[in-house]
């Protein structure tokens, strides 16, 4: 019995890891869409650009906006919106995150709109 239930731990175990390498897996990469999204519409003035940061354990993507007053949304590695910290009349975002930008660390810019 005892035996069972170890290999049924373990069992679970690796199911468990396994599922999180396949979640993983199935987040396409939504970078490379939100680039090509970008360069189908007219330039941006400032240029579009595409920042990536940590921010709560998390990597994730800081998309400018193409104009004034509208939110700079940050996005999972998935794509998912998960807050705006930044744009709209305010310039303050969506309220949604106010700590992003005393929190966020290790910026790096992953695209900038050559045109």
């Amino acid at each position: 019995m005892r035996r069972l239930f170890t290999l049924f731990l373990l069992t679970s175990l690796l199911s468990a890891f396994q599922c999180g390498d396949e979640n993983k897996s199935i987040c396409p990469s939504f970078i490379d869409a939100k680039i090509a999204e970008l360069q189908a519409k007219p330039k941006q003035n400032p240029a579009a650009e595409i920042t990536e940061y940590i921010w709560k354990g998390e990597k994730v993507y800081l998309v400018s906006s193409d104009c004034c007053d509208q939110f700079n949304y940050l996005y999972n590695e998935c794509g998912d919106v998960i807050c705006a910290p930044s744009g709209g009349i305010t310039g303050k975002g969506d309220g949604q995150c106010p700590d992003f930008s005393t929190q966020a660390t290790d910026a790096r810019v992953v695209w900038r709109d050559p045109r």
